[in-house]
């Protein structure tokens, strides 16, 4: 059987169907799952092998962007959470999902309810549309298998991508915004979130979460102009079979 992946879905959500399109297209079984019925038990996160939090603006992203997500998840959900990150099975964040982890504190720390960074606005004050470059950052983890080393070209759309952190807090990167040369930047457009050290993505300490601004669903087909996000849900769904 396809490995069972949940693709969460709450008002303001826009990116859901391309998410399930990468998914089938990587060999999974993709569903929408709706927040609502989360929160009602006609769905249960157990149900599945792994979780995607997609892009989009969840909850008008009031408050701060995916803040009203991430507390319906740790109110609701903290327990569940919580297992389904120890039992090792993945869970990824694009764009507003990443947002949403951050918000969660599932990442970079991977303890739900423990918020200890976040992603704030751009340092150009602007959303930022555009390909960018990614240098694929040695994580030890499914997620980057056969791609370190590698630079990737995926399409960025957000407003709030800038991480910010604490003193002190590990943040394990992912990606990073790469130049013309091929380095890590933090110069703007290359950068477009002016996020310290070039971080376009961060993984949890256990390796099985990942959180990227950058929207790999986007970057599937030769049509689309690139097809380097596919290799991501393609390890994605390798792994979920191996477990």
């Amino acid at each position: 059987m396809k490995p069972r992946i949940a693709v969460l879905y709450a008002p303001g959500t826009n990116c859901h169907e391309e998410t399930v399109f990468a998914i089938e297209t990587a060999g999974g079984a993709a569903t929408v799952v709706i927040l609502r019925d989360l929160l009602t038990g006609e769905e249960r996160l157990d149900d599945y092998q792994g979780i995607v939090i997609p892009g989009g603006f969840s909850f008008g992203d009031h408050v701060a962007a995916g803040r009203v997500f991430a507390m319906h998840l740790v109110a609701r959900f903290r327990d569940e959470l919580q297992s389904f990150i120890e039992s090792k099975r993945p869970i990824l964040g694009v764009c507003n999902g990443d947002q949403v982890l951050m918000e969660s504190g599932i990442l970079p720390g991977g303890k739900v309810g423990e918020r200890i960074a976040a992603l704030t606005q751009n340092a150009s004050a602007r959303f930022e549309s555009r390909w960018v470059n990614l240098i694929v950052e040695d994580t030890g983890s499914f997620w980057t298998e056969g791609l370190v080393g590698k630079t990737l070209r995926i399409p960025v759309a957000h407003a709030e991508g800038r991480i910010y952190h604490k003193p002190g807090v590990d943040v394990k990167a992912a990606f990073l915004y790469a130049d013309a040369a091929g380095k890590p930047t933090e110069s703007y457009p290359e950068n477009p979130a002016g996020s310290p050290r070039g971080i376009a993505g961060v993984i949890s300490p256990g390796g099985n979460v990942l959180g990227m601004m950058p929207h790999p669903e986007r970057a599937i087909l030769r049509q689309h102009g690139s097809t380097d996000g596919l290799a991501l849900f393609t390890n994605m769904i390798r792994y979920c079979e191996s477990i």
